[in-house]
Formats: C-alpha cells, sequence, structure tokens
C-alpha cells in the first residue's frame, strides 16, 4: 500500500468516493428545487429502511401496536438519487440525512430530525417507551451511547470493509476492532439486564437493535457475521432475537423498504392497510 501524504490544504477528490462518490460533498443545502409530498395524518416520515431509518419506523409501529390515538405517513426518501438533497427534504433536515419528521400534529409544524431526536420526541409524546426516575439517566445514556457508536459501525466497518473502492489492513483492523468493542459493550450488560436500561423496552433499544440484530443474522456488510465472530456475543443474540420477535419491529422494518422480497416491502405507508398480504 502505498503511503499517504496529506497536502496542506485538503481538497475535494470527486473521484475518490468510492460507492458514495457522487453523494459526497464537503458542503451542504439543497441541489435540487422539489417539495416533499403530504398524505392526510399529522406526522409525515421521510426515510429509508436504513438502520437510522428503522429507527424512527419502531417507534411508530409500536405506539400504533399499543392502541395509541396517533398514524403516519412514510415516504420513501431515495438517498441513491439524492433526494435528500432535495430544498423540501433540507427544509425538514438542513443536515441532508435520513429519517426525517415533519409533526403537524399541533398549531404550528414541528420538524425533528436524526434518528435519535425523533425517537425522544415521540416518546415523551405519548409518554411511552421511556424510563422514569433514575433509571431515566441509563435509559439516556444507553441512548446516546448508540448515536454516538453508530458511525464507527456504519461509516467506519461498514465503509472500509465493504464499500471502500480498495480493502486496506489499518481501516479494517481499526473498524472491525471497535465494532466488536461495541458489542461486547452490549453483550455485558445484556448478560445483567433483559434490556438495554434495564428490565423495560425502552427507545434505547429501538435505537440499538436496527444496528446490531443485522449482524446477528448475517445480513449486512457481505459476510461480516463470521468475519467478526458475532455469534460469540450470545447475550446480544438473546436481546436482538426477542425484540425482532415484536409484531411492531416486524412491521417497522418493511416501511419504506425498496429492495428484497416484495412481500416485505412497504414503500410508501400511508395506513395498517399496506401491510395486508405482506410477510409480517
Amino acid at each position: 500500500m502505498t503511503e499517504y501524504t496529506p497536502p496542506a490544504v485538503w481538497k475535494h477528490d470527486t473521484e475518490n468516493g468510492g460507492r458514495f462518490a457522487a453523494i459526497n460533498r464537503p458542503t451542504a443545502g439543497a441541489r435540487e428545487e422539489k417539495e416533499l409530498p403530504r398524505g392526510d395524518h399529522p406526522y409525515q416520515l421521510y426515510s429509508l429502511a436504513t438502520p437510522n431509518g428503522v429507527k424512527a419506523n419502531i417507534i411508530f409501529e409500536e405506539l400504533i401496536e399499543e392502541g395509541h390515538d396517533l398514524d403516519y405517513d412514510a415516504w420513501v426518501i431515495n438517498i441513491g438519487e439524492q433526494e435528500q438533497f432535495t430544498s423540501g427534504f433540507v427544509d425538514v433536515n438542513p443536515n441532508s440525512k435520513i429519517p426525517a419528521l415533519l409533526d403537524l400534529s399541533g398549531p404550528e409544524p414541528v420538524r425533528v430530525f436524526e434518528s435519535g431526536a425523533i425517537l425522544m420526541h415521540m416518546a415523551e409524546k405519548f409518554d411511552r417507551f421511556q424510563a422514569k426516575g433514575a433509571a431515566r439517566a441509563e435509559m439516556l445514556s444507553w441512548l446516546f451511547w448508540q448515536i454516538g457508536s453508530a458511525p464507527f459501525i456504519g461509516g467506519g466497518f461498514g465503509h472500509f470493509y465493504a464499500y471502500a473502492p480498495e480493502k486496506y489492513e489499518y481501516p479494517i483492523n481499526r473498524y472491525a476492532m471497535e465494532t466488536k468493542r461495541l458489542f461486547d459493550v452490549a453483550d455485558q450488560r445484556l448478560a445483567q439486564t433483559q434490556f438495554l436500561s434495564g428490565d423495560e423496552y425502552t427507545i434505547a433499544d429501538m435505537a440499538a437493535w436496527p444496528w446490531m440484530a443485522p449482524f446477528t443474522k448475517g445480513v449486512i456488510y457481505n459476510d461480516a457475521k463470521t468475519f467478526l465472530s458475532i455469534d460469540e456475543y450470545e447475550h446480544v443474540g438473546r436481546w436482538a432475537k426477542e425484540i425482532g420477535e415484536r409484531v411492531a419491529v416486524r412491521r417497522a422494518m418493511m416501511v419504506n423498504k425498496t429492495w428484497g422480497d416484495e412481500d416485505t416491502q412497504v414503500p410508501n405507508r400511508h395506513s395498517a392497510a399496506d401491510f395486508e398480504g405482506k410477510k409480517v
């Protein structure tokens, strides 16, 4: 491997971005004038069924499963087609990342962007899936542990192991080590408690599950399950299986999904009827 010597001043190289070269730029803002669609419900979710996108789907489907009086429209934002850079989406999320939520349930529209913020917004609004009292600090700690760790798993390990135009030992080893360390953190915690923040299922689990469960099933980053010896994290496996069997979570995995078996896809969700005839 040729050693890289950084220049005195960094410049964006559009030819050296790998799979995401057309998406990533060092600038923010809209690249195209286009309004977002709106449905009839008070909550408009703009997303894709990536791990971060699934987080938002879970809180909505869990609230609906419990019988709360709410419904939502979920619209696909095709990040491969750069729809996250349209003016309508940037108005809701200036960071141009999915998911983004427009809450129209009050007197004034409220935008909520970033997956952790959406989880907290909905949990607080309906007073569900959040720990109380002293346990709240534990829940928030695990929630932000996940938010802080996701870039190491996705942008770190996932990128260099599966998506980078060339594979290099140093970055793969660096982020494989960190991903395994994070799994070990969770595994040691889940050896003591049923869920991350304790004995109660909360938004901390909703945040971490979409990132960790795919590793236990071997459905993310090619053969990463074998490469990282994920089966050795038995308590994470138990937790991932338990949450994955929840009906609301199974529905959430289908919302805004545009790949795989068509029977598992609900690209744009507008009502519970959209799941009829699907493999929930």
